[in-house]
């Protein structure tokens, strides 16, 4: 029974009885919900976030989860790709080989073009999922422990196909060399893991087996752990680790002599006028200079004037002087700069002089028309005293304004820094043309003191990226 003298609930009248509220949003005026239609979830976005699950998962916990995986083939073979895109032993190569039409897939597969009605394509999308999120995997999943010279191939071809998905030439994107539209900062990162599976290698093992030494894949970190590694070496193992040595030498010359060709090229002087020779003589330009003295009747061409070729501005040096930081952080610009020397040094009317040091400055001069024979002399690691490096390289100073000193380092002097920037003051003073170099480590990154930054830019001199093609390019600017 209520309680006359209780006072009335919400909702209720005084009375008792329920007052009717207004019906809210969404309700009949009877209280009943009035029921709008749920949006019905797209299958290729479900599909899609199982592949994307999946390969998270995968990368942080090396632990196989079975319903993603179970989850993950069948949206693999529901879409008609072949099963092998989840097996983590299979590399890139194999399930191409079985499945040849997936190749040309690969090719731009992370940097597909927009759609052009602004119209996504969730199928495609889904398809794109799978095959990104096995080169992803076989890429960045690398596990622990020893590493083989066949794993470590496999690695790197898969890297390659990653460079392909993003598309990057052939190893534009390990050692900082990034030169594709979507390269980003996954230059310094692939660098780093091809360093730790070489680091995990039993090298001298396999350098000692000829079938495995064999599979091995030139790379700038795997040319760095030989170079360490060479004074413990023997026998056969010494053997395929200068061929390796040798290969990938010969495979960055190759690279470089075209840039170094194509920097060379001369401008037309045209403050001298052309020698009149016969081997200058520009007989295209004769003859069409002289059309208007041919004549029909006698079939003849009468010239009036004769028009020579003018000959080409002087484009390199008498010297180039090159000093090289041989200490730990320094192998990849000692191993480019070494060919990069001796390249120069086929040229022409071109002196080249190579000058390293640590602790120690060596003159490498007599061997510098062979990047092979430089590496093999040299011993990376140690400190570096750039002031013993300049006593040895400014008395090869003939002419200052015929010649060119490349100084490549990181310039972490400390105690030395003002001694070895007041001799490079000097020398640029005199009329050398100095063009210092920061440090490029294998992983891309580059490194150079402040201290000697400043003083650089302002003298003058700014440091040059460490990059080979931008020396290239530096040199092309002062050499023409």
């Amino acid at each position: 029974m209520t309680d006359p003298t209780a006072p009335a609930s919400a909702g209720t009248s005084s009375t008792g009885t329920a007052s009717t509220a207004p019906a809210p949003a969404g309700t009949s005026s009877t209280g009943t919900a009035s029921t709008a239609p749920a949006p019905v979830p797209d299958p290729d976005d479900n599909r899609r976030q199982v592949l994307y699950w999946r390969l998270l998962a995968r990368l942080f916990d090396p632990e196989e989860q079975p319903a993603l995986e179970s989850a993950s083939l069948a949206v693999v073979e529901d879409i008609g790709l072949p099963p092998a895109l989840l097996d983590p032993g299979a590399s890139v190569d194999s399930v191409v080989q079985r499945h040849p039409d997936l190749a040309d897939e690969f090719d731009g597969l992370m940097t597909p073009e927009a759609e052009p009605d602004g119209e996504r394509d969730r199928a495609a999308e889904v398809r794109r999922a799978a095959l990104a999120s096995k080169l992803l995997l076989n890429v960045f999943s690398t596990g622990s422990g020893a590493v083989s010279a066949g794993q470590l191939a496999r690695w790197q071809s898969d890297t390659g196909w990653l460079e392909r998905a993003l598309g990057c030439p052939p190893g534009g994107l390990r050692g900082g060399r990034a030169t594709g539209p979507a390269a980003g900062g996954l230059g310094s990162e692939l660098g780093s893991l091809e360093a730790d599976l070489v680091s995990r290698m039993r090298l001298r093992e396999v350098l000692a087996d000829p079938k495995l030494a064999a599979r091995l894949t030139p790379s700038m970190s795997l040319i760095e752990q030989l170079l360490r590694d060479k004074g413990n070496l023997s026998g056969v193992a010494l053997a395929n680790a200068k061929s390796l040595i040798r290969r990938y030498v010969d495979e960055v010359a190759e690279v470089l002599r075209t840039q170094v060709e194509k920097a060379t090229a001369g401008e037309l002087d045209r403050s001298v006028p052309p020698k009149r020779v016969f081997r200058n003589l520009d007989l295209d330009r004769t003859i069409w200079k002289n059309l208007t003295n041919w004549s029909p009747e006698e079939e003849r061409l009468y010239v009036d004037r004769l028009y020579y070729r003018h000959t080409t501005r002087r484009t390199t040096p008498q010297r180039l002087i090159v000093v090289v930081d041989q200490s730990g952080s320094m192998v990849d610009s000692m191993v480019n700069c070494t060919i990069l020397a001796s390249i120069f040094a086929g040229l022409p009317k071109v002196d080249v002089h190579l000058v390293a040091y640590d602790t120690r400055a060596i003159d490498l001069t007599p061997w510098v028309r062979d990047p092979f024979d430089v590496l093999l002399r040299t011993n990376l690691g140690g400190g570096n005293d750039g002031p013993v490096a300049m006593a040895m390289a400014r008395p090869k100073i003939a002419e200052p304004k015929n010649t060119v000193m490349v100084w490549i380092s990181d310039f972490y002097e400390f105690d030395r820094s003002q001694p070895l920037y007041e001799g490079i003051e000097a020398v640029h003073r005199s009329g050398v043309r100095f063009i210092p170099v920061g440090s490029v480590t294998s992983s891309g990154r580059q490194e150079v003191n402040p201290w000697f930054r400043e003083r650089f830019k302002a003298l003058g001199t700014p440091v040059v990226s460490g990059r080979v093609d931008k020396l290239v390019h530096e040199l092309k600017t002062f050499l023409t």
